[in-house]
């Protein structure tokens, strides 16, 4: 008879190894489909993409897959070392040496394992951005910027991470058999504080915000705003080129607070009709519910998650079985939350499809609000610019598209446009 420890470890192996195996054959599909179309401009973009252009989005696609092979394996080991091969037993063992039982252990064995964590893929980052990223074109960040941004990162996640994994780690100490729904209540309450203070102190510290001078564009993007029912606090221009050759614009803030933000790259890149339909497409975001409906269904699924946390966290196998002694005579809220962070995305990742779907639906939806309120062909011309300038490709693979693509492709979308 199998018992519930060895189930638990065989369940991590199979969903690891079913993950792995998937992801890798969704990479290797995508890396085929993109390098057979290389050669020509697919016949829908014959007369808008450049064969060169088209080049550059394949190859950026094809050295962007190859590295994420290296994140799957750099993934699937570190999950094995902190789990079956002992890594988290020992960090947890090494702090209660060092600091007791108690919520200061508790606190520091999470901390400590985020930053082991990041400093685990510090090197892939790095390649990422000054290899990649640099030989493509796209990167504008400095050795000097990046270690700042790091660094105030490190200082943001500290200033505002600490309280709240304080606080959690307390309920699910002291709550009773109810934690996890006053932990969910908490966590609601500090996503929506973050999401209000982040326009006017966190974003601040990264990025330069400037009042759009451009008059004549404020005054059709007013004007836009005005006839679609919405009002904002004001528009504003990031420094984006700072770091990246990528480009995009949103919303920040709640209500009549809202601030419409535009990267100053995609100022350089589109003329106003275009602008004014990039607009209308966020506008068409609001106009749907979608920033809504994604809050809702987020807050939806951290209840469930925390729920079932609140259940395995109360099993001995759940511990046992992913390679961790816990405390017998102490608290393990700490490892119950950390084992479950770990092993969590290897289940969720096999409805990632659903939430794809989903995002690209309202991508199709807030196009659909764009042509009806703006000119459907200024927002045709401005995603390709944007394809184009991102290198974004135009032949992705379907089955790749179904996991990974929050928005359609460019064929899709100008294909839907149309009709």
């Amino acid at each position: 008879m199998m018992t519930p420890f060895l189930a638990m470890t065989l369940t991590l192996a199979a969903v690891l190894v079913a993950n792995l195996l998937i992801k890798l054959w969704l990479n290797s599909r995508q890396v085929r489909h993109v390098a057979q179309h290389r050669a020509q401009v697919p016949a829908a973009f014959a007369h808008t993409i450049s064969l060169d252009a088209h080049h550059k989005a394949a190859d950026y696609t094809l050295a962007k897959a190859r590295v994420g092979v290296m994140d799957l394996g750099l993934d699937a080991v570190t999950l094995i070392c902190w789990t079956l091969l002992g890594g988290l037993d020992a960090l947890n063992q090494m702090t209660l040496e060092w600091l007791g039982t108690g919520m200061t252990q508790q606190v520091a064995l999470v901390a400590s394992f985020t930053l082991i964590g990041g400093l685990i893929g510090l090197p892939l980052s790095l390649y990422q951005t000054f290899g990649i990223e640099q030989r493509f074109g796209f990167n504008h960040t400095t050795p000097k910027l990046w270690v700042s941004d790091m660094l105030k990162g490190l200082v943001v996640g500290m200033v505002l991470g600490l309280p709240i994994l304080w606080l959690v780690l307390w309920l699910m100490a002291a709550g009773g058999p109810m934690w996890w729904l006053y932990t969910w209540a908490a966590l609601v309450t500090y996503q929506l504080f973050v999401m209000w203070i982040a326009p006017n102190v966190i974003m601040p510290l990264f990025n330069k915000f400037t009042p759009l001078e451009d008059a004549t564009l404020k005054e059709r993007v007013t004007a836009l705003m005005k006839r679609s029912g919405f009002t904002a606090k004001g528009f504003f221009v990031i420094d984006g080129s700072r770091r990246s050759a990528h480009s995009n614009a949103f919303f920040t803030g709640f209500g009549a607070a809202k601030r419409v933000v535009f990267f100053d790259t995609l100022l350089a890149q589109l003329n106003g009709d275009e602008m004014e339909a990039v607009l209308a497409h966020e506008l068409g975001h609001f106009k749907h519910r979608h920033i809504l409906k994604m809050m809702l269904t987020s807050f939806a699924t951290s209840l469930v998650g925390l729920a079932l946390l609140g259940w395995v966290s109360q099993k001995i196998w759940f511990y046992t079985g992913l390679g961790v002694m816990p405390n017998l005579d102490g608290n393990n809220s700490a490892l119950a939350l950390l084992l479950f962070m770990l092993v969590l995305p290897l289940f969720t990742f096999f409805v990632s499809p659903l939430s794809a779907r989903r995002s690209r639906q309202f991508e199709f939806e807030a196009d659909a609000y764009a042509v009806a309120n703006s000119d459907g062909q200024a927002l045709a011309n401005a995603l390709l610019k944007l394809y184009q300038d991102n290198a974004s490709t135009l032949t992705p693979d379907p089955w790749y598209v179904a996991f990974y693509y929050s928005h359609p492709p460019a064929s899709q979308r100008l294909a839907r446009m149309s009709a």
